[in-house]
């Protein structure tokens, strides 16, 4: 059995790219939840600072999520990411103590 993989990434955008990057990954947030291996992936907005986005995902394994980060959309925002961003992703790896909910 290999170990899911999860985490929690931060996103601040500038403000003046913050509907776009929404607009962008929201369109992104239903095709990734069908990818194999994908348990959960929820986009977010903080509600006091609306250029702040976070991004919680749990992946059946690292080799799963390297398959997501390989697509050619994503490996094209990511070449462009610092456009949207005012600083770069900060990403806090995460392990599950309670099982998804994802499947209730």
């Amino acid at each position: 059995m290999t170990q899911q993989h999860g985490f929690i990434l931060q996103a601040k955008t500038r403000p003046e790219q913050s509907d776009a990057f929404e607009a962008l990954f929201r369109a992104y947030v239903e095709p990734s939840r069908a990818e194999p291996g994908c348990i959960e992936y929820h986009m977010l907005r903080d509600q006091q600072d609306p250029s702040l986005f976070i991004f919680y995902e749990i992946w059946e394994s690292q080799a799963h999520l390297d398959t997501h980060s390989n697509l050619p959309h994503m490996k094209a925002f990511f070449d462009k990411r610092m456009d949207y961003l005012e600083r770069d992703f900060e990403i806090r790896r995460i392990d599950m103590l309670s099982p998804s909910s994802a499947s209730r």
